[in-house]
């Protein structure tokens, strides 16, 4: 025969003379017996020339047409142009024979027709019995009446529906459910007639779960490390992982890395205690936050010797049960049946464990599941890791900082002091001072030096050290504060010249400061304030307002401003309120209900108004003012004469016999206010006056109007003068000099000693 198209040759009458093996193949014939036979039996129609035939199973069209052949007349019969060809047969013989894509042929009423070899694997059945079964209940998918659904509408509409995911439900006994890609595509004759729907089918069920690990992963290293405190990272791993990956899971941390000290090196020891830092589950063998040891022969205490994953089958029988009855009752009563025990370790330390579970329904853990365990720990491990070491770091600079603050603030006896500290995560450089100063005053000082952790812990402490050196010179509080201020611009500069690479480079020095100093003799408040809110005083009455007091810049600050001053007289029983920031809640209303309440019951009062504003750290101060008694003070003017020093010692002998001042005492202040008074009336300028202040100690004050400034010298023996500061400065236990802006005072301090 000649002609790829050609079918067969039939006689005259009707007889089939030869036939292809195409043709055979295209109807299913049998070549031996098909010579000589009728070909209208042979298609089960008549044929007529140039009449299209479609046989019931086979070509979708053929040609046929007559030839000369001597005498007679011969029939060839072709494939008409469309028809199946030998190509396409092959290609069919291979998809339904050798194709790893499962084909299946439905009807239109959706029942299997016809299924290749690959769907006959996927199924793990004989393709006899999917034959005649509706394509859902065949492959028992989770969502059958969704799949009917999506396949009549690709029947009616003709659109194809492709790469659809299907799962299935469980298979048989130790086969998994299975997830499916699923295409649906409409089956057309020539005419357009519909025949059914062609449908493929691929099993994805391994990519799909590698897939699904790589989303728990990707979502473990998205969520798991946002805080900086161990617990905190337990408790997001643990949300991270239930119920994406196991349904219960336990962290346990070793306890010493929940403080901030540092792992152990595996193995570890039995006796180390772990932390349940967390657990999401049905049932916790052991309550979250209790501390234990890990019972001996389990595997999670042999995970922390050796820190290798295990796969662990839970079963009744299992011997390691027995060493942890408590832990084996939750298992039971979970109904897990499997467990992975994965280390928590950086560089070779054990940080703790994670135990991950499946219960009931759920499939059991395998390897793969093994591997991701391992991956999801490691990066719990380096984030455990990390707060660990914040809050080691975080311990370090809250000691610190306990340490430079005052361990026991100074108590004057005219002033009440009370402070409030709310901590901010990772601490701050908040601080305060209570300084008592010569002629019974105080200095109340709040700071606060911008950042956290131990760089700014040192820097409050180099500022603090400055300021109370500053504050011993007895300075105004404006100069106290600019020297203060240049004190922390060359720690700006130290840190400007740092090397590039050193963090502390990168952060500017930001503080601020509040000053007061209390006179409780005049009763007058001088204030003066770098950058921080301003003060708050509330009356005896009740009645509060924020004090007026200008605004200097800030610590450091660039420029030459000044720190002005302002001076308040407050009557006794008032109360001052210092905060190094601006609260979140009014602080007049709190402090006028309680003017007369103790301050550590405002403090608290203020604690609980503040419960919630924990963003940055805030420190309050609270001081209660009261006058120092006029009987405790003497002030005598004294002539700018000779006889001045002569009339000082009486005034001081008499005050002194008043106060039932010992005779040691009495003539060692009766030295040094002559002393003093010489020094006025030989280089000093009128008008000069005498204060004694008797408070925890015996203060001595001379005061003229010259600018001149004392000095102490160390006189030769034949020097007949010279040696007044040099008697002072060895007999009073402290000295000093005091500025204002039209006198000086020098002053001297001795420790009482009543008779």
């Amino acid at each position: 025969m000649t002609g790829s198209d050609m079918l067969m040759r039939i006689d005259d009458a009707g007889r089939v003379i030869e036939c292809s093996p195409l043709a055979c193949e295209l109807f299913g014939w049998d070549a031996a017996d098909v010579a000589g036979r009728s070909v209208g039996a042979l298609l089960d129609g008549a044929v007529a020339e140039g009449e299209r035939h479609r046989p019931g199973g086979g070509a979708d069209s053929m040609l046929v047409r007559s030839v000369p052949a001597g005498s007679s007349k011969v029939w060839e019969v072709r494939a008409a142009a469309g028809a199946v060809s030998k190509q396409d047969l092959a290609i069919l013989r291979a998809m339904f024979t050798q194709s790893p894509v499962g084909l299946h042929v439905l009807d239109d009423r959706l029942r299997i027709v016809r299924v290749n070899t690959a769907t006959r694997g996927l199924r793990d059945v004989p393709a006899e019995s999917l034959v005649g079964r509706v394509f859902g209940e065949a492959f028992r998918l989770m969502a059958p009446e969704k799949e009917e659904e999506t396949a009549r509408e690709v029947l009616a509409s003709g659109r194809p529906a492709l790469d659809r995911l299907v799962r299935s439900l469980m298979g048989a006994v130790g086969r998994r459910p299975r997830v499916y890609s699923v295409s649906y595509a409409r089956l057309e004759s020539e005419c357009g007639e519909v025949l059914g729907l062609i449908v493929s089918t691929v099993d994805v069920t391994e990519r799909e779960r590698a897939l699904q690990r790589l989303e728990t992963l990707e979502h473990v290293r998205g969520c798991v490390g946002e805080r900086l405190e161990v617990v905190a990272v337990c408790e997001e791993l643990a949300d991270a992982v239930v119920p994406a990956f196991s349904g219960i899971v336990v962290v346990e941390v070793i306890e010493d890395v929940v403080r901030g000290e540092e792992p152990p090196l595996a193995p570890v020891d039995r006796d180390i205690p772990l932390r349940r830092a967390a657990f999401r589950g049905l049932r916790s063998a052991y309550p979250v936050g209790e501390v234990r040891k890990l019972p001996y022969g389990t595997p999670f205490s042999r995970v922390l010797t050796d820190l290798r994953p295990r796969l662990v089958p839970v079963e009744p029988d299992s011997i390691w049960l027995e060493a942890d009855p408590a832990r084996a009752e939750s298992i039971q009563r979970s109904c897990a049946h499997s467990l992975i025990v994965a280390p928590l370790s950086v560089r070779g330390e054990a940080l703790g464990a994670v135990s991950f579970y499946r219960y009931r329904d759920e499939d059991p853990f395998d390897e793969a599941d093994v591997a991701l365990a391992s991956d999801i720990c490691a990066h719990a491990a380096l984030c455990i890791e990390n707060a660990r070491r914040y809050t080691r770091e975080r311990t370090i600079a809250a000691t610190v900082k306990r340490r430079l603050l005052p361990q026991q603030p100074a108590t004057p006896s005219t002033v009440a002091i009370s402070h409030l500290h709310i901590p901010g995560p990772g601490g701050g450089g908040a601080w305060f001072d209570v300084i008592e100063l010569a002629g019974a005053r105080t200095a109340l000082i709040l700071g606060d030096v911008s950042g956290r952790g131990m760089d700014t812990a040192t820097t409050m402490g180099q500022l603090r050290t400055a300021l109370h050196s500053l504050a011993a010179l007895d300075l105004e509080p404006d100069e106290l504060m600019a020297r203060l201020s240049d004190t922390a611009a060359r720690l700006a500069e130290e840190r400007e010249a740092l090397p590039s690479g050193d963090p502390l480079h990168r952060v500017p020095l930001a503080a601020g400061c509040l000053i007061v100093v209390y006179d409780s003799v005049e009763q007058k408040c001088a204030i003066v304030r770098a950058g921080h809110p301003k003060p708050f005083a509330v009356l005896p009455d009740g009645s509060a307002a924020t004090m007026c007091v200008p605004a200097g810049p800030v610590l450091a600050g660039k420029g030459s401003a000044p720190f002005p001053a302002t001076a308040v007289s407050l009557p006794p029983g008032s109360t001052l309120a210092m905060i190094n920031e601006d609260l979140p809640v009014p602080l007049g209303p709190l402090l006028e209900t309680g003017a007369r309440r103790p301050l550590g019951d405002l403090c608290d009062a203020l604690a609980y108004a503040l419960r919630d504003a924990n963003d940055k750290e805030k420190m309050v101060l609270l001081a209660r003012i009261e006058a120092l008694p006029a009987d405790q003070v003497l002030t005598c003017p004294l002539p700018a004469e000779p006889r001045a020093a002569p009339l000082a010692r009486a005034a001081v002998r008499r005050q002194l016999e008043t106060w039932k001042i010992d005779e040691e005492t009495s003539f060692t202040t009766e030295l040094i206010a002559s002393e003093l008074v010489g020094n006025a009336v030989r280089y000093g300028a009128p008008p000069i006056r005498l204060r004694l202040i008797l408070d925890r100690q015996l203060t001595c004050e001379v005061s003229d109007t010259a600018s001149s400034a004392p000095h102490l010298k160390h006189a030769r023996t034949i020097d007949e003068n010279g040696r007044g500061l040099f008697i002072i400065a060895n007999l009073a236990d402290n000295w000093g000099t005091r500025y204002y802006a039209d006198e000086k005072t020098v002053w001297a301090q001795q420790t009482v000693g009543a008779t």
